[in-house]
């Protein structure tokens, strides 16, 4: 099933409202965007075991596989948040800034 930006981003604060609630976490400005880089972090980690060059800590491959896919999916849903709480409309700012490239618009 195929979500848009602004579907993903609702069900991405529903659960970030959810984890706020029960952590007793209060999100403020600097929570968003410190947040994404501690998610980031941990993508990375996640690259580097995946590309031998991180200790597997008794991981197979494919629980390697699984937690680079989980920390992408992590960081995605932390920039998400970041945009919304920042009034950042990402559909428009990948039309401006990346899509004018392709001389039309992407098909959605």
């Amino acid at each position: 099933m195929s979500r848009s930006l602004a579907e993903l981003t609702a069900l991405v604060a529903e659960v970030s409202d959810i984890y706020a609630s029960r952590n007793d976490i209060t999100r403020d400005d600097d929570w968003y965007l410190l947040k994404m880089q501690e998610e980031l972090g941990e993508l990375v980690a996640e690259f580097l075991r995946a590309t031998g060059r991180g200790r597997m800590k008794g991981a197979d491959a494919a629980d390697v596989r699984q937690a680079l896919e989980d920390e992408a999916a992590d960081v995605l849903a932390m920039l998400l948040l970041f945009a919304r709480n920042n009034g950042i409309d990402l559909d428009a700012a990948l039309e401006r800034k990346w899509f004018k490239y392709l001389g039309r618009s992407p098909q959605v």
